[in-house]
C-alpha cells in the first residue's frame, strides 16, 4: 500500500472540502442541495444520535451543585478516576485502581500525553496505515520517528505482524492499535489481539491500545479490550466518553496503565506522569464529577440502540457501495462510525486522485467524504456512517450521479486497457 504521508489534519481538510462549495440557491434564494457531510466523526449532527438522559441530567446536577467550580487534581477528581477504573475493569481478568487513571481532555491528550512519555532521543513508533493522524502529528512535535506497518484489507484489516516484526529495532518505544477500527470499521478478535500482544513481547515494547470506539461493535466479533493481554505484554489504553455516549465536545478522556505485572509502578515513571499532569488542563471540573454517574447510571438500552443505528447506516452504505462502480469495499464495517472504500480511477474519465475526487463531489454534489490521503491511503476514501439513513441515503444517490457524469465511456476503457 501506499503511504498517503499526510501533512494535514483530518479537521482542516474537511475545511477546505466544506469552503470549496458554493451553495446552488434556486430562483428564490433557497438552497438547492444541502450540505451532506459523511467525513467527520461527529454523529451529534444528526438527530439520530443523542446521548442519554442520564448524562444530561448528571452533568446539570454537577453543575448546578456548586461544588465544582474549582480547579480539580491535575490527575483528575479521585472519584473520577475511581469510576472509570471499575468501568474498565469489568472487561479484564484483572481490577484496576483509581492510581492506574489520568483523565484527559479527550482520547486526542490522551495520545499526546503517551507519545510524550515515551519519546527520547532516537525513538521511533509503530503506526498502523491506515490509521488517525492525530498519532503521525504529536510523534512529530516529540521528535519521534514514525514507522507504518499495514492493515491488510483483504484480512478484514488485521495488522500485518510480519511487517510489524521487519520495521521494529532497538530504538521502538510502542506498537499502537485501534480497535474498534478507526478508519476501517473493522473489529479484531480475541486471537488476533493475543498475537498482537505476543509479538509486541518478543520485540520487548509495549501497546498503546486506542479504544475511543470501544464497545462500538456490531458485528460477528464481539468487543475486547487490548488490556485483557496486559499480563503478557505492558498497555496504555486510551479512551473516552466521545463516541459510546455521544458526546465528543465534552472532551473527556482517560490514560491508564493496564498492566498487571507493575511495569508502569515503578515511582520514578508514575512521579514523571504526574509531573507532565501538572502542565496539562484537564477537562472541566464539573465533567469530571458528572462521570461516575453516567458510567454507574446509563442503561444497557441507550448502547443498544445506538449499535443498531450504527449498524443499520453501515449497512446502507456498504449496498450502496456496491451500486457504484468505481468505489469498492471488500469488507463489511463491523464497528466504530468509518469505513474505508476503494477508488478505482481507470473507471473516471477526469478525476486524477482522491483528493480531487473529494473536491469535485463537494463542489458539485454538496457531499463531503474525506480523501484516504488524510488517514495514509491514496486513492481510497474514509466513509463515515453516523448519520441518519435518509442523509445516507441522499448522499449516495449524488454520489452515483457524480460518477455518472464522470465516467468512461467503455470504448474509453478499453482503450486504456
Amino acid at each position: 500500500m501506499e503511504n498517503g504521508g499526510s501533512t494535514i489534519t483530518i479537521k482542516g481538510i474537511l475545511s477546505l472540502l466544506m469552503e470549496s462549495i458554493s451553495e446552488v440557491e434556486d430562483g428564490e434564494g433557497r438552497c438547492v442541495k444541502k450540505v451532506i457531510s459523511l467525513g467527520m466523526g461527529d454523529p451529534t449532527l444528526y438527530s439520530c444520535f443523542r446521548t442519554t438522559q442520564v448524562s444530561l441530567q448528571a452533568v446539570s446536577d454537577s453543575l448546578l451543585s456548586n461544588k465544582f467550580h474549582g480547579y480539580a487534581p491535575t490527575v483528575g477528581l479521585p472519584q473520577t478516576r475511581r469510576a472509570i477504573a471499575e468501568y474498565l475493569s469489568r472487561d479484564l481478568p484483572y481490577k484496576l485502581s483509581q492510581d492506574d487513571v489520568f483523565i484527559t481532555s479527550g482520547c486526542t491528550q490522551a495520545i499526546d500525553v503517551a507519545l510524550a512519555m515515551l519519546a527520547r532521543p532516537r525513538a521511533n513508533i509503530l503506526l498502523p496505515r491506515p490509521g488517525f493522524p492525530i498519532y503521525e502529528l504529536c510523534a512529530k512535535f516529540r521528535n519521534l520517528e514514525a514507522r507504518y506497518f499495514d492493515l491488510l484489507p483483504e484480512n478484514g484489516w488485521e495488522i500485518d505482524l510480519d511487517a510489524v516484526e521487519s520495521l521494529a529495532d532497538e530504538n521502538t518505544v510502542a506498537l499502537v492499535v485501534i480497535n474498534p477500527g478507526n478508519p476501517c470499521g473493522n473489529v479484531y478478535s480475541y486471537l488476533h489481539l493475543m498475537k498482537i500482544a505476543e509479538t509486541a513481547k518478543k520485540l520487548g515494547i509495549l501497546v498503546i491500545a486506542d479504544e475511543v470506539y470501544g464497545h462500538l461493535a456490531f458485528g460477528s466479533k464481539p468487543f475486547v479490550p487490548m488490556g485483557v493481554f496486559g499480563s503478557i505484554v505492558p498497555v496504555l489504553t486510551l479512551g473516552s466518553l466521545s463516541k459510546r455516549w455521544i458526546v465528543p465536545g465534552w472532551r473527556l478522556g482517560w490514560f491508564v496503565t493496564t498492566d498487571p505485572s507493575g511495569s508502569f509502578k515503578d515511582p520514578k515513571i508514575i512521579e514523571r506522569f504526574k509531573k507532565y499532569f501538572d502542565i496539562l488542563g484537564g477537562p472541566a471540573t464539573f465533567i469530571q464529577a458528572a462521570v461516575p454517574t453516567i458510567l454507574e447510571q446509563t442503561d444497557e438500552s441507550f448502547f443498544k440502540k445506538t449499535l443498531n443505528s450504527l449498524k443499520n447506516s453501515s449497512d446502507i452504505c456498504y449496498d450502496w457501495i456496491n451500486e457504484i462502480p468505481c468505489i469498492d469495499s471488500s469488507h463489511r464495517p463491523e464497528g466504530s462510525m468509518a469505513m474505508m472504500v476503494k477508488l478505482n480511477l481507470s473507471l473516471l474519465e477526469d478525476i486524477s486522485d482522491d483528493i480531487d475526487f473529494c473536491f469535485k463531489l463537494a463542489r458539485e454534489e454538496s457531499v463531503i467524504l474525506l480523501p484516504g490521503t488524510a488517514v495514509g491511503l491514496k486513492n481510497w476514501l474514509r466513509i463515515t456512517f453516523a448519520a441518519d439513513a435518509s442523509s445516507i441515503e441522499e448522499a449516495f444517490k449524488r454520489i452515483k450521479s457524480f460518477y455518472l457524469r464522470h465516467a468512461k465511456t467503455q470504448s474509453q476503457t478499453i482503450v486504456d486497457l
